[in-house]
């Protein structure tokens, strides 16, 4: 974070238009007097004072008119983040794998770690490569069979003795389950992982921007907490994380054998499917593609294009200098005509 500039917008809202010519050239590899640079900043203060025209902003405005649809996004971006399991893997794996009957299950979850860590490199490649929603469908659809196979395995080759004891029927089975868990775990490491985060940072407003992030982030667990998520987010601003905790509390009586359990064991991957299932529908009725747009490119776009499916072919049509101008202009042209009217009122009289 130390050699990371500050962003260009934030020092535009700060009126510190040197330090955000200088920010955006390091970003774009430009010197700061660049014609391009200058084009762009000129667009990003552009777009600052139309939302300042608007007025101040609360958590309401987050959820009223065309924020709506891009505030629901992010947040269902984020609790179907959570609710793919991930985080079953990395607190329970190695619990989970040594109920199955797995040998060396700790180092199973050390690999497991590994294989997320670097999966997360691809990802960082092909998302300006390849788009936001590819990834994202292609994401979902790898984890959905991944979980679809693992649940099914787990469900077909164990059982239990009266003791909750798991007993192993097919050793190569398990071993074939631990493979689909780790490309489970590629897909979403170079998918759902990181993209998450890059699909919330880039679909709100200016205006909005921080609490509407504040809101997705507090969103990062299951639909089913929603409501306290809010609660939290106005009381203790850390609901992410307090809401994380409730989930790593609820799993292990899912899973576990004995009284007041569930004793699910795998076949709490049949849960997972069901949401990694929920993610292809998701993204394909819901997020748009911004892939080489700017921030004010794509408030265009939320304006003009009704269907996130239509959203890859959207092309750029004015931005908020041309808009303005064009206000402007209209502004003018009515002036103009009103005051002909007014003269021509008074050579009649």
């Amino acid at each position: 974070m130390l050699f990371l500039p500050e962003t260009p917008r934030y020092l535009i809202k700060k009126g510190d238009n040197a330090r955000a010519a200088r920010s955006l050239g390091r970003l774009r590899r430009l010197s700061p007097d660049h014609p391009s640079i200058t084009a762009e900043l000129e667009e990003i203060r552009a777009n600052h004072e139309y939302e300042l025209s608007l007025g101040s902003s609360s958590y309401l405005d987050c959820f009223r008119g065309s924020m709506v649809k891009r505030q629901l996004t992010g947040m269902g971006i984020q609790a179907l983040q959570q609710l793919t399991g991930i985080n079953f893997i990395f607190y329970y794996g190695t619990q989970y794998f040594k109920n199955s009957g797995i040998e060396n299950p700790f180092t199973i979850q050390v690999i497991t770690s590994v294989i997320n860590v670097v999966s997360t490199l691809p990802g960082l490649y092909a998302v300006d490569k390849f788009g936001r929603r590819p990834l994202l469908l292609w994401g979902a659809i790898g984890m959905c069979v991944g979980q679809l196979i693992v649940a099914v395995i787990g469900t077909t080759t164990t059982g239990q003795d009266s003791r909750g004891n798991v007993i192993v029927y097919n050793e190569t089975a398990q071993k074939a389950s631990i493979a689909f868990i780790a490309i489970y775990i590629f897909f979403f490491a170079s998918t759902w992982g990181p993209l998450a985060w890059v699909v919330t940072g880039e679909i709100f407003p200016l205006k909005t921007r921080a609490r509407s992030l504040s809101i997705s982030t507090a969103s990062n667990v299951s639909f089913l907490y929603l409501v306290p998520c809010f609660l939290a987010l106005l009381i203790f601003k850390k609901s992410q994380w307090l809401l994380n905790f409730v989930i790593a509390f609820v799993t292990p009586y899912l899973v576990d054998y004995g009284p007041h359990y569930a004793n699910l064991q795998s076949k709490v991957f049949f849960i997972w499917f069901g949401a990694c299932f929920l993610c292809i529908a998701f993204v394909y009725f819901f997020i748009y593609e911004t892939k080489g747009l700017s921030l004010e490119e794509v408030d265009e776009m939320y304006s003009e294009c009704p269907s996130a499916r239509k959203s890859p072919s959207w092309v750029p049509t004015m931005g908020f200098r041309e808009r303005q101008r064009a206000t402007m202009g209209a502004a003018g042209d009515t002036n103009e005509k009103t005051a002909t009217v007014v003269h021509s009122d008074s050579s009649v009289a």
